[in-house]
């Protein structure tokens, strides 16, 4: 930095300015300062005058992770029996489910595990997920996934910001209700515009086909929402699903936050997932990007690893801007997820999963109206009721 052009003299004995001048951004206002307009006027105006200039907290306290961590500032780790967290979107994670496997109480770390690992997640978990795919969503189909299809991702929402980061100049569409995080993620990006569309109340707030199509002749390039749909816990099965998918072929991307697929109570808890990858054409050239990982079907939210299935073109671009955004998820945690996949392992613990939650779901929905509440829509997936209060 120069000085050049300016006229500063330093006292050597004290350090300051002859003038007395303070450097200091937090020193409040003197007497005089408040009774001047303009200097208060010039205070609010001037960056070097405000206490942490460079930061905007309303960025910061949002979230049901920011409400969940106020809770632990009060003791809520302390005493979490003696707290209900109905704020976050988090599942039980003891291992007390009947038919579920046994969590890794102990993880062997190798020494793989403590290089830094790819971006793109780890060869054997990218393959697992895929073979998981294909052998519940792909059987007999022509076009199936390979692991150049998958990406490993340290959660829901890095994965989210990754596709984010790599799409074109587009409008993209999404609704509301929805996944609360979405607004704020998708703000942080300039190289899309985001469009929120308002569902309708009178029918459960549910995605029709022609409200996708509405949303294409509107100019919508990119689509994104859950399915499962967090918080109405309602979801978009097939027929209405494939048609869906047939509107975006060719004319939009699709992508689907699908980490509530496994509690689907529309199949008589038959351990059925319900996925987009069941309409896919052809892998490589369909534009939908499914997302999803061990958070919440598999109960695991404190391990971080998550995946998106989808055209290799996208994975590659999606992979490779981990390297700037995220630096990619623990290699440990995904070593340990690899034996997890296995298909028949994981359509067991779906229908545990589906068993006990649905369980969950009717004594809840029954003391709520028990007590007075008007429960319209009985949720057929994931774990949110959505009621007014």
């Amino acid at each position: 930095m120069s000085f050049s052009g300016r006229r500063l003299s330093i006292n050597k004995s004290s350090g300051e300015g002859t003038n007395n001048r303070r450097f200091s951004t937090s020193k409040d206002p003197s007497a005089s300062e408040l009774g001047s307009d303009i200097h208060r006027q010039f205070r609010k105006a001037h960056a070097g005058h405000r206490p942490h200039a460079g930061l905007d907290p309303s960025r910061a306290s949002t979230g049901v992770v920011w409400c969940t961590e106020r809770a632990y500032e009060y003791g809520f780790l302390d005493n979490p029996s003696e707290w209900a967290n109905l704020g976050q979107g988090a599942p039980e994670v003891e291992d007390d489910i009947e038919g579920s496997f046994q969590r890794p109480k102990t993880i062997e770390v190798s020494i793989a595990g403590r290089e830094y690992g790819p971006t793109a997640g780890i060869k054997p978990l990218r393959k697992a997920v895929a073979d998981l795919y294909n052998a519940h969503h792909r059987v007999g189909k022509k076009s199936q996934y390979t692991w150049e299809n998958v990406c490993i991702v340290p959660g829901g929402r890095a994965g989210l910001i990754r596709i984010a980061a790599v799409l074109n100049n587009a409008y993209l569409g999404f609704f509301i209700p929805d996944y609360t995080a979405y607004n704020e993620m998708l703000s942080l990006f300039r190289n899309f515009a985001a469009i929120p569309s308002p569902l309708s109340e009178a029918d459960g707030y549910h995605i029709h086909p022609d409200k996708i199509a509405e949303e294409i002749s509107r100019g919508v390039s990119v689509i994104l929402t859950s399915n499962p749909r967090n918080p109405t816990g309602q979801v978009v099965a097939n027929p209405e699903l494939s048609e869906i998918q047939d509107i975006c072929r060719d004319r939009a991307t699709l992508i689907m936050d699908e980490f509530y697929g496994g509690y689907n109570y529309t199949s008589h808890c038959d351990g059925s997932v319900v996925s987009a990858a069941d309409n896919i054409q052809d892998v490589n050239e369909d534009d939908v990007l499914i997302i999803d990982g061990l958070t919440k079907r598999f109960r695991l939210p404190g391990w971080r690893v998550a995946w998106i299935v989808g055209p290799k073109e996208f994975i590659q671009a999606i992979g490779s801007c981990g390297s700037y955004l995220d630096g990619g998820t623990n290699v440990p945690f995904q070593e340990a997820a690899v034996p997890m996949l296995e298909p028949e392992k994981v359509l067991g613990e779906m229908k545990a999963l589906q068993k006990h939650f649905i369980e969950k779901r009717d004594f809840v929905v029954g003391r709520l109206r028990e007590i007075g509440f008007d429960v319209k829509q009985v949720p057929n997936s994931t774990f949110y009721i959505w009621l007014d209060l």
